[in-house]
Parts: C-alpha cells; structure tokens; sequence
C-alpha cells in the first residue's frame, strides 16, 4: 500500500491527472519524483522528525514533495495558497519548517516572504525561481531515482482553517514504521467506500486542506487514479466525471448548491452513471440540497463527520440518511459523547458539545502544536481521552449524530441562544441566493441580533425588495427569533475552497475589528 508497489507492479498506470491541463504523472514518475526529493532533503540536513512546508496551488509537483516527506520520515505541512506573506510566516515558523516549497503561481507573497522567514535549509520554487529561491526542477533531477537508506513513515501536520483565529497545527506522533503500513484512513475508505486499485477519484478541492490531500493519498496507496482540478468550476466538474468515467469524488456542500443552480439543460447533459460513491463532508447540508443531490444522482452521497485532529469519524450513506434527515451519522471510530459546559453527559436528543471518547483511555493521539492551552480547552474536563473539535449537535436514539453549529458561531439574543446554520440552511435554498452566511450583529436592547450576509445570484438583484423577500422566506419555516432581523448584500462571501466559510471576518465587520485575511 504505497505508490512505489505499483510503480513496481504497473510503473505507466496515471497516478493522477491535472484535470485542466491533461498532464499526466504514473506511478513510475510519482515513486522516482519522490525518492529525489527525499535525497534532496537529506543533503540539506533534514532528518526523520524535521518539518517542511508546502505553499502552491494544485499542480503536477504536489504530490512528489508530499510523498518525498512521507518516506523520509518527516512532517509536511501544507498552507493555503490564499494566505498573506504574515499569515504565512507564522505558520512556517510555528511548525519549525526547516525546507519551504513554493511556486511562481504566488511569486508575489513568495517574494514579501523572502527577508521574513526564518533562516530555512531550502527555499525552493516550482515553474522558476525568483531572488530568494532555489529552482526545483534542476535540483529535483540532480538527484538520485533510488530510495533514501533510512525510509519511515512521515506524517502530514495541518493547520485548522483560522475561522475563528489563528490556525493551529494539529500533530500526531510520528509512527515510526515502514512506509507502507496500513493506517486507520486506508482501511476506512477500503471498507467504507471501497477503494482500490479501480478507483478513479476525482478531487476539485484545494490539496493544502486535509481531506483533498489524505484521500488522494490513499488513492495512489491503493494503486487508484485520481484527477485533480486546478480550481473548482461545477460544469467542468460534470464534465470531467463523464470523460474519465469516475467512480469516487469528494466534495463540499458548497459545490453541491453551484452545481444544483446549473441550468437544467447543462445539469442532465453528461453522463454521470459511473460514479458509485460521491462523499461529501467540511460542512453541513442543508436538507434540500441533500435530497436534490440523492434524486439527481442516486443513492451514490456519502457523508462523513471528522476533523484534521483525527480524534473520531462519524459516517452515513444515501438510505441511512433518508431515514435519519440531517444527520452526520453514526460513530465508526470513537464513542461519541454529548455534553453541557460542564462536562455532564445530556440524554438523548439534547444538544450540547460532541466529545469522541478514545479507544485508548490513556492517550488522545493529536495536539495542537505550541498551544499547550488549546490542547487542553480540546479534552474534556474529567475524561481526558475524550476531545471535542468545538462543535455542538445532538444524538437520536439510533446514535445518529446532528450537527447544530459551532459553539464560537453562537449568537445570544435577549439571553436566548440562536445557532445561525439554521438560518443559513433555509436561505441557501432560495433561488436567487448564491450563498449566505448569518450572524450576530449588536443590539442594544438584546446584546445581539441576527444579521444575513447574502451573496445574491444575480447582483442587481440585491436591495430592499429581496431583503424583505429573504426575510418572509426565512419565517416561512423557521421561528422568527431565528430568522435575520436585516439582510446585507456582499458580491462574494469570504469562503474557503474546502466550504468553510470565514464567517469571523464576515462578522468582525460589524464589531469594529479588523484582523488579518484570514487569522
């Protein structure tokens, strides 16, 4: 279960293809890429437990850097390529990069951060370089094709979305073993959703977030195909399941409500019956989408609950979910806990903080790097092998899980607790409406009221009339001290590429801050 068995077994199957540019890299390519990049980094000093850093778009050198690291025993952490030249810093820095690759997509932010990194053992650019930076593709190919003498399984170490501050980087122990043993993901997605070397996987994600980059991984262990989109665009996307007769895709609900809002004509023109299993996770869905995505597809939609801390998995399909609307599912790894502030499990059909319980009673196996404070805020006050991701929902009798909202996303109206996904999930619906995000803004009588944030489909749209057409459509179906008060209109939300939406940034508008992009 790793890319050089099947660089061994069949060395011209694609490992992947850039959906955009067609460039296809097989297993052969993917195994010599990364075993040079792994001599690199050893010549530069890096060894087993050292960090690098990856900060591109998607493009065909993403996956050789990673697995370079995989093999060669070290953490890679891969960064948005959104992020401002401060942000990161920081994240360089806070995770002890000794090697930071970049490309000449992000030259500028590249180039601010030229004299403010920390002194890095390798500061490295795909596609040319610029002052400050080494070029790849000539130290790559300087480099042998054999593997590295001391290979052992590295590890990625991601960094929480920033959302609600500055991002943390969420670290587990190094295992310490061969590079091609089997871990908890493989055999969840071998079981769950079948995966292997059949698989033809198609990823219209960013790779920096964990679950684009983990699954595609498992893929190429498995000996699978995977397509890549350079950027997500929902008719490209249906287009790209139709010629390569993909069977598995990922997605966000994000992507579902774009595709949904397609013209019907554009919607049925391809042929999307080779896809057996669509997974879809980041986000909550609201229902009708759920249910248009079922009736349009069938009963391929797969939704799972996780975090990058990797502390639990819920998982649910098509039919388990019809007769569980909304839920998340039921727990495949950790015993799910619901609980108040103050640690007290709540009966059945409460909402309160989702904790999953370990397997292990002595350890949780990730921490928030640097953040001594946060690690511990994460487990639970008596059961410290219990740990939340901060998230609120509630079980069924049947242990079905259902997300509610974060509790930092709360809004306290006049002492009433509000979730705003609610909200949200009733308003995405609505046909002129692109994409929403409601909040807490203040009120003088009540503390807090709540506020829409609408991206209209079509901006001469935006103005009174829907306001008071958003509002009416909200109280239809929701009570109304859950239903915004006003509606702004904004020509695009601050959305991250895997679904979350920045909804800090959206609201700090409204409270006098003014923070970074992102963190």
């Amino acid at each position: 279960m790793h890319p050089y068995i099947h660089a061994a077994s069949n060395p011209d199957k694609p490992a992947y293809i850039m959906a955009a540019s067609g460039e296809v890299v097989t297993y052969k390519q993917l195994d010599e890429r990364s075993n040079q990049i792994a001599h690199l980094l050893r010549a530069r000093g890096l060894k087993q437990g050292d960090g690098i850093a990856v900060y591109m778009e998607n493009n065909p050198h993403y996956f050789e850097i990673c697995w370079a690291a995989q093999r060669a025993g070290l953490y890679f952490t891969c960064i948005s390529y959104r992020l401002t030249a401060p942000e990161v810093d920081y994240i360089v820095r806070d995770c002890q990069a000794r090697a930071f690759f970049t490309s000449d997509v992000v030259k500028d932010v590249a180039g601010e951060l030229v004299p403010i990194l920390p002194t890095l053992d390798a500061m490295i650019m795909v596609n040319g370089a610029i002052g400050g930076y080494e070029d790849y593709l000539p130290l790559r190919d300087a480099q042998p094709m054999t593997p590295i003498d001391d290979e052992s399984r590295g590890l990625d170490m991601l960094y929480s979305s920033g959302t609600t501050g500055r991002p943390k980087g969420i670290r587990r122990p190094l295992p310490g073993d061969a590079i091609d043993s089997p871990d908890a993901l493989i055999s969840l997605v071998s079981l769950v959703y079948q995966f292997d070397e059949k698989t033809t996987y198609l990823s219209p994600a960013p790779l920096y977030h964990a679950a684009p980059l983990r699954y595609n991984m498992a893929v190429q262990q498995l000996g699978g195909t995977c397509v890549v989109m350079e950027n997500f665009d929902p008719e490209a996307a249906l287009e790209l399941i139709e010629k390569h007769k993909i069977s598995h895709s990922q997605w966000v609900p994000t992507m579902f409500v774009r595709m949904l809002k397609l013209p019907e004509d554009v919607r049925t023109k391809y042929d999307l019956s080779s896809m057996t299993t669509a997974i879809h996770a980041a986000a909550p869905c609201p229902i009708p989408i759920k249910h248009q995505m079922i009736e349009w597809w069938g009963p391929v939609i797969y939704e799972y609950y996780a975090g990058s801390e990797g502390n639990g998995f819920t998982a649910i399909d098509s039919e388990q979910w019809l007769a569980h609307e909304g839920s998340v599912g039921s727990a495949l790894l950790g015993i799910i806990h619901i609980c108040d502030d103050e640690g007290n499990e709540l009966p059945v059909g409460e909402a309160g903080t989702i904790f999953f319980e370990a397997p292990d009673a002595d350890v949780v196996s990730f921490e928030y790097y640097n953040d001594p404070k946060k690690t511990s805020e994460s487990r639970h006050p008596v059961h410290k092998h219990w740990s939340t991701l901060g998230d609120v929902g509630r079980l069924d009798a049947d242990g079905f899980l259902y997300l509610t909202d974060r509790k930092a996303f709360m809004i306290i109206s006049g002492g009433v607790n509000i979730y705003p996904q609610e909200a949200e999930n009733v308003l995405v619906t609505h046909p002129k409406v692109a994409d929403v995000a409601v909040i807490g803004v203040p009120n003088e009588d009540f503390g807090e009221e709540v506020k829409a944030v609408v991206q209209p489909l079509d901006w001469s749209q935006s103005g009174p009339e829907l306001e008071a057409e958003l509002i009416e459509f909200c109280r239809e179906q929701l009570s109304a001290i859950k239903c915004p008060r006003s509606v702004d209109f904004d020509k695009e939300l601050p959305r991250h590429p895997t679904g979350k939406l920045y909804k800090r940034l959206v609201r700090d508008r409204y409270w006098g801050k003014s923070d970074s992009k992102i963190v």
